[in-house]
């Protein structure tokens, strides 16, 4: 019997009627302009659709004209809910969302196996939503692929970008991270703040992002390090936060998109 991750925030962060997710998307990615080259690395926030879920479609309608061409993606978000040392894969067969299941890369993760970073931790994936609210957009705008899923816990960057080197690939791997950026100050020391987290981010300097900018700031960091070393340039996509889509201005959770492409080779 195969092993499937189920929903955990679906009818919270997003529907769980498939119709409704699927128009809701859909409805986000066609609000986009099209442009700008497709990228190897997206960098995509992950809080509920009606706060975050356009400036997440700024970043994936960059994949729409390549969505025929990437077969496999390496997803690595921060927990939320459950403390451990190091980047937690999952031995499911398949993700689930209200769209469909989709299968995980088993044969890449077991390339894995010898990083004494990374480890098997169910609890991690079971109720974490930065992975999760990902898929959707990941559905509608490829066409088949397989998914290497990774939450990233107590690590470094190096860390991290040691696995990406691990996975990074060809024109057939996408890799995405999944961070928000400040959170719970006002709207315009937000404003502030994420726009010196974009500069540092599309300038590819890691060691510039502290504890407050971005809550998946391990990952972002570590990616920053591999995009850098493989000659990928950073672009800023869509820059926004919660008082600008559906909350009040009092205290908000910035939201950025950004795309990296160049060099798609290993």
């Amino acid at each position: 019997m195969s092993k499937i991750r189920k929903p955990a925030v679906s009818d919270l962060f997003y529907p769980a009627d498939p119709d409704r997710l699927k128009q809701m998307v859909k409805g986000y990615l066609e609000s986009v302009t099209p442009g700008g080259n497709p990228p190897k690395g997206v960098i995509a926030p992950h809080a509920g659709y009606i706060y975050s879920g356009p400036i997440a479609a700024s970043a994936y309608a960059r994949l729409v004209s390549v969505g025929n061409k990437i077969n496999q993606v390496v997803l690595l978000g921060p927990s939320h809910r459950v403390p451990f040392y190091g980047l937690a894969i999952s031995e499911a067969d398949y993700f689930r969302t209200p769209l469909g299941d989709i299968p995980l890369d088993h044969q890449a993760i077991k390339t894995l196996q010898d990083l004494p970073q990374v480890i098997h931790l169910e609890a991690a994936h079971a109720n974490e939503h930065s992975l999760e609210v990902q898929l959707p957009f990941l559905q509608l705008v490829l066409d088949q692929f397989k998914l290497i899923p990774l939450v990233v816990g107590d690590a470094t960057g190096e860390q991290v970008a040691e696995v990406l080197t691990q996975l990074w690939g060809g024109e057939e791997t996408l890799i995405v991270i999944s961070s928000d950026l400040s959170h719970y100050h006002d709207y315009l020391t937000a404003q502030r703040m994420d726009q010196a987290t974009s500069e540092a981010i599309v300038m590819l300097h890691p060691d510039a992002l502290g504890f407050d900018d971005a809550c998946g700031r391990i990952p972002v960091q570590g990616f920053l390090l591999e995009a850098k070393r493989m000659g990928l340039h950073g672009e800023l996509v869509d820059l926004r936060n919660s008082g600008d889509t559906a909350g009040s201005k009092d205290q908000v959770v910035g939201y950025g998109a950004y795309a990296f492409s160049g060099s798609t080779t290993a």
